[in-house]
């Protein structure tokens, strides 16, 4: 028996039950129907949560005519929500969970930036948390822009003789802005500047923004309640003793079973993905490779994590105990209910640290911030790094049993 074997074995007893069918396509569809309707409706009765990152704005130059502009431009962004505060009060704020970064405006830097001096804002933010990469993304056009738009004013000054001149550069930083603003070939916030425009919903213009990337992560958990029966069932018949007796070695049986699920679970996502697109108007194909990215990097998480737990269950009731508790955990803190924005404190600041929450992260930069790829690098890498240590927890715990030993 060869490793392709094994894959083809786990797969064809997987798909030949009829339950699995039930928890890998026909539950998530109705739970993913049922959350978006339950998001519409509460959106209906009550208040819009707002689902942009909460960034502080600390201010020391407030008199700037560059620190206005971009006040202005951020205030008018879908990615993120001005939070002004004193200096002194970020660390605080950061801590207690209500701002996910802060961007200092230092003092003079409109005067300094006018007169081709150095002059750096700072972004203050925790670059082991989901959102630093977001606001980075978030932040870097805008600032790129007004520093364009400053340099752009600084020369137009001295190629009239006119260097230093405060009205010169004025008029010529306000043109060039407005260039900016009409183009926006480089702007990763999107100015929407119509008037009356109706505040957006926390899930953007679709509430299965946030339930088919949720219930598509939840379910793609609980599916390995099959996958980890085949592993205990093989124990239990001596099936793995006896592939010990053929050419396999031991890590071709673990990485069989790994490709197996990861395949399994990989195209549930798929199919709840391409589900989503035709059925539910979720944009996943407005970036097609940050889609794909995240959605191999939950699949490789999830497969690794399925190994672990076909290893540890010692009967198939625990292995059906061990995916409910994975999935309500990772489910509940790593926002896939709700937007972990809404919960905020401590209960938001563990449940960033989990890898369910990096690809919720991940979709939610796509389908609801409306960033580019780029955003989803990070994302991306955090889980394939969630996959490779589970996967090593999940070979060293299969090692340790006797059928494993040589």
């Amino acid at each position: 028996m060869r490793l392709f074997d094994i894959i083809l074995k786990d797969i064809t007893q997987i798909l030949r039950e009829k339950q699995s069918l039930l928890f890998l396509v026909a539950m998530p569809i109705l739970f993913t129907f049922f959350m978006g309707f339950a998001y519409q409706s509460g959106e209906n009765g009550a208040e819009s949560a707002d689902q942009r990152l909460a960034l502080g704005w600390v201010n020391n130059d407030p008199d700037g005519l560059l620190a206005q502009q971009l006040f202005d431009r951020l205030a008018q962004s879908d990615a993120v929500r001005l939070v002004e505060l004193a200096p002194g009060t970020v660390d605080e704020a950061l801590q207690q969970g209500d701002i996910a970064g802060a961007l200092v405006v230092p003092v003079d830097f409109s005067r300094l930036a006018a007169v081709g001096s150095l002059s750096q804002l700072e972004l203050v933010a925790d670059p082991a948390s989901t959102q630093s990469q977001t606001l980075f993304q978030a932040l870097r056009g805008p600032v790129t822009q007004l520093m364009s738009a400053a340099e752009i004013a600084r020369q137009s000054a001295e190629m009239l003789g006119k260097p230093g001149d405060a009205g010169e550069f004025s008029q010529a930083f306000s043109a060039a802005s407005q260039a900016w603003a009409e183009t926006n070939s480089v702007s990763l916030v999107r100015m929407e500047m119509a008037v009356a425009e109706a505040e957006q919903s926390w899930y953007g213009d679709n509430p299965y923004n946030q339930a088919s990337p949720g219930i598509l992560l939840q379910f793609a958990i609980m599916g390995l309640v099959t996958c980890g029966q085949i592993l205990v069932q093989e124990r239990k018949t001596r099936t793995l003793q006896r592939m010990m007796t053929t050419s396999l070695r031991p890590w071709q049986i673990i990485a069989g079973h790994a490709l197996a699920m990861f395949i399994l679970v990989f195209g549930q996502i798929m199919l709840l993905v391409i589900f989503g697109q035709l059925a539910l108007g979720v944009d996943y194909a407005r970036a097609p490779l940050g889609t794909l990215l995240v959605s191999i990097g939950l699949g490789l998480w999830v497969s690794a994590m399925g190994l672990l737990i076909g290893g540890l269950a010692k009967d198939d009731s625990q292995v059906v105990l061990f995916s409910l508790l994975a999935m309500f955990f990772f489910s509940a803190l790593g926002g896939t209910w709700f937007p972990l924005e809404a919960a905020g404190g401590a209960f938001a600041a563990i449940g960033r640290l989990l890898p369910s929450a990096w690809a919720m992260a991940g979709y939610q930069n796509l389908l609801i911030r409306g960033l580019d790829l780029s955003s989803v690098y990070l994302p991306a890498l955090v889980l394939l790094a969630y996959a490779l240590g589970f996967f090593v927890l999940a070979v060293w715990r299969l090692r340790q049993r006797s059928f494993m030993t040589s």
